[in-house]
């Protein structure tokens, strides 16, 4: 596994920190400008969500979640979340992870 670290990082990263919390295996990150961040060994390591059977990256073309309007489109100033996974980025959206499919919203799966 590579063990990518977030090079001077003066924030601590903790329960009351500001940042929204995402449960990730065994351990928590925090969501922080786009990243994933756990708090390792003295240092930051950056984490990305893998694909899985609870945060698939497949295509859900009949995906309707209710939580915004069909004409959102979700980018760097949507107003969500970005969180990585899989090798692309995601948006956070009442607990789940939506993807921008060209002119749909995948569903990612749910996060805690």
């Amino acid at each position: 596994m590579v063990h990518t670290t977030h090079e001077k990082h003066a924030h601590v990263h903790g329960g009351d920190c500001g940042h929204t919390a995402v449960k990730h295996g065994d351990h928590t990150d925090y969501l922080h400008d786009g990243h994933l961040h756990h708090a390792h060994e003295g240092h930051v390591d950056e984490h990305q969500l893998s694909a899985s059977s609870v945060n698939p990256d497949d295509c859900t073309v009949g995906h309707n979640c209710g939580a915004h309007d069909g004409t959102h489109v979700h980018g760097a100033q949507c107003g969500h979340e970005t969180v990585p996974h899989a090798g692309h980025a995601d948006y956070l959206v009442s607990g789940h992870l939506h993807n921008q499919h060209g002119t749909h919203c995948d569903d990612h799966g749910a996060v805690h």
